[in-house]
C-alpha cells in the first residue's frame, strides 16, 4: 500500500502550504497562508518588503520552523524531512551567493561538490551550465570581473548544477539591466519546459505576467491568488482610466484633489486613475484638467495591468480565504 508521502509525491503539487504561519514573539510574519505550486510551473510570489515573502520561502526551504500549519515541498514535510528537500531543490538568493575570489570554474566545482556531484557527472553538468550561461571560454575568469548579468547566469548555473527538481529564486533579477533580465527569463522558460518547477519572488510586474500562477502577499496574508488573467478579472477594484496629457506632473495633483479615485499614479508617460463607474466621471475629469491648464490628448478606460491589480490588492483589506 502506498504511503501518504508516496501519494503526495505522485500528485501534481510541488508545493502545498496549508494554514502556514510564522510568529516572532507577538509579531505574525506569515499568517495562515494557503497555496499550491504545480509541478513544472513557474509560480510568482509577490509582495512589498516586509510582506512575508522571504519568511515563507525560508520555511519551505527548511531554514525556519513554522509556528503552526503545515507544508510539503516535492511531497516531503518541511519540518520532518528537510534533508530530503535540500537534496532535490536549488536556491538562488538576490545576492547570488557566489565567491568573487574564485574563477567561474572554481565556483562550479565548489557548488557541484557541495551537492555531491563529482567525476564525469560534474564535468557533464559544467559543460551544460557553461553552455546555458554563455560562459564557454571564460572558465578561468575571476567571478568578480563578470558583469551583473553574467554573474546572475552563473549563479543560476550553480543552483541547477545538481539537476534539482525545483528552484527557489529570491529576487533573482534585482539590480540587472533589462536585456539581462530578459535573457535570464528565457533560461527560466527553458528550464520549466524541461520539467523544473520554479518559485520566484519578484517586484517586476512584467516578469510576473509570465508566471502561470501568482500569489500576492501583504502583511503576512495572501490577498490575491491565481493565474495573472484570473487575478485581473477578479481582484481589480474599479476601472482603470489611462490619461495621456501634456503635463502629467500638473495633472496628478489635480486628479488627487478631486477625491474620486482609489489610486492615481504615473505609468510611464501616462497617468492611471482607478475608480468605480469611471464612464460617468469622464466629463468631470476633462473639465477639471482643462480648467487647470492641462491639455488632454486621450482618455481611455483600459484593461488593468498586473501592477494596477497589485496596487489595488495590497490596498484592500487582507483576506486569506482564497
Amino acid at each position: 500500500m502506498a504511503t501518504d508521502t508516496q501519494v503526495e509525491r505522485a500528485n501534481n503539487h510541488a508545493v502545498q502550504a496549508i494554514e502556514l504561519t510564522k510568529k516572532f514573539g507577538d509579531f505574525t510574519a506569515v499568517d495562515r497562508v494557503n497555496f499550491t505550486v504545480e509541478r513544472g510551473a513557474i509560480f510568482g510570489f509577490l509582495g512589498p518588503n516586509g510582506a512575508g515573502k522571504t519568511t515563507t520561502i525560508r520555511m519551505l526551504l527548511g531554514l525556519l520552523s513554522p509556528t503552526s500549519g503545515e507544508a510539503t515541498v516535492l511531497g516531503f514535510d518541511i519540518v520532518k524531512q528537510t534533508d530530503e528537500i535540500k537534496k532535490r531543490i536549488g536556491y538562488m538568493s538576490q545576492r547570488f551567493s557566489l565567491y568573487d575570489d574564485l574563477t567561474v570554474d572554481e565556483n562550479l566545482n565548489f557548488y557541484g561538490r557541495t551537492y555531491g556531484v563529482r567525476g564525469k557527472q560534474l564535468k557533464s553538468r559544467k559543460r551544460f551550465v557553461l553552455g546555458m550561461a554563455g560562459l564557454e571560454g571564460r572558465e578561468r575568469e575571476l567571478t568578480r570581473n563578470l558583469a551583473g548579468g553574467w554573474k546572475q547566469r552563473l549563479a543560476l548555473g550553480t543552483a541547477i548544477i545538481h539537476e534539482p527538481e525545483m528552484l527557489f529564486l529570491d529576487e533573482p533579477t534585482a539590480g540587472v539591466d533589462p536585456i539581462s533580465r530578459r535573457a535570464f527569463w528565457d533560461l527560466l522558460y527553458e528550464l520549466a519546459e524541461e520539467g523544473t518547477t520554479i518559485m520566484v519572488t519578484t517586484h517586476y510586474m512584467d516578469e510576473a505576467e509570465h508566471c502561470q500562477n501568482l500569489a500576492f502577499i501583504q502583511y503576512g496574508r495572501i490577498v490575491a491568488y491565481g493565474s495573472p488573467e484570473i487575478i485581473k478579472q477578479t481582484k481589480m477594484r474599479g476601472q482603470v482610466l489611462e490619461i495621456d496629457c501634456n503635463d502629467p506632473a500638473a495633472a496628478i495633483p489635480v486628479l488627487r484633489e478631486m477625491g474620486l479615485f482609489e489610486e492615481v499614479a504615473l505609468y510611464g508617460a501616462q497617468i492611471h486613475a482607478v475608480a468605480s463607474d469611471m464612464e460617468s466621471l469622464l466629463p468631470q475629469i476633462d473639465r477639471q484638467l482643462q480648467g487647470a491648464g492641462v491639455e488632454v490628448h486621450t482618455m481611455d478606460i483600459i484593461a488593468p495591468s498586473l501592477e494596477d491589480v497589485f496596487i489595488s490588492s495590497v490596498r484592500a483589506p487582507a483576506s486569506n480565504d482564497e
